[in-house]
């Protein structure tokens, strides 16, 4: 994709990963959009990016995506970027009864959002020059992190969901693009102090350099191998993951 010269609207930027990419993308000189329901977190990154704006956005609720999404097409009629970061992860128990709040609040951020914020602004990507919706999923999508079973399975949902969208966009306007983060050090999981994850600086810095290219994948550091794992020996590598984890 190209590096400038867009207008980019990113989910939960407030925050993590989403901040970072608003960052880069701002410093780049595009126009940045920046959503989320922690009105306090918008105005701190906005605050620190003049210019950067920003919209309160619950990605839960299909009435707000609505809503949202036409407000960004009347203000910002040159969009032509969508990120689709906004994300939950929590410990899910999924060896016993898994809490029915945390199940539908989970699928509801982490899958059903980003494919009703896509499909809110989709017709007008299909008109934009240099289109792009891109989607964060995770490496948990490929080796699952088994103490967030609910989380690992919505991402591995949110690849499947990417590669047909993809392919049926293949010829239109809109290309998709897929990052898939390894373990970063964000808020998630409280990894912000966790010596294991990749820093944030490195990640962004990495997943823009590949953002800049042809690729449909952005993998940075472990990621690669991460995406070669499923496949029939897949479950080696599954356990020797969450032992580690386990074993801190």
């Amino acid at each position: 994709m190209k590096l400038t010269g867009n207008t980019v609207f990113i989910t939960g930027g407030g925050s993590g990963i989403g901040r970072g990419l608003a960052e880069a993308f701002h410093k780049l000189g595009n126009q940045v959009i920046i959503s989320g329901r922690r009105a306090e977190r918008l105005q701190a990154t906005i605050d620190a990016n003049p210019g950067m704006r920003a919209v309160a956005l619950d990605i839960t609720d299909p009435a707000d995506i609505k809503a949202v999404a036409a407000k960004l097409i009347a203000d910002h009629p040159g969009l032509n970027v969508l990120i689709n970061n906004a994300g939950i992860m929590l410990p899910d128990g999924a060896e016993g009864p898994v809490d029915d709040e945390l199940l539908s609040t989970t699928v509801e951020t982490n899958l059903l959002g980003p494919i009703r914020m896509t499909s809110a602004l989709i017709e007008h990507l299909k008109t934009r020059d240099g289109a792009v919706v891109a989607n964060v999923t995770s490496v948990l999508g490929f080796v699952p992190m088994a103490i967030a079973a609910v989380y690992s399975a919505t991402k591995a949902a949110l690849h499947s969901y990417t590669l047909s969208q993809r392919y049926l966009l293949r010829d239109s306007k809109v290309s998709l693009i897929e990052i898939a983060p390894p373990w970063v050090r964000t808020e998630l999981m409280n990894s912000s102090e966790e010596e294991r994850a990749m820093p944030l600086e490195a990640f962004i810095a990495g997943a823009i350099e590949q953002l800049g290219t042809e690729a449909n994948e952005i993998l940075v550091g472990q990621a690669v191998d991460m995406r070669a794992n499923p496949g029939p020996g897949e479950h080696a590598w599954v356990n020797q993951f969450n032992d580690m984890l386990a074993a801190g």
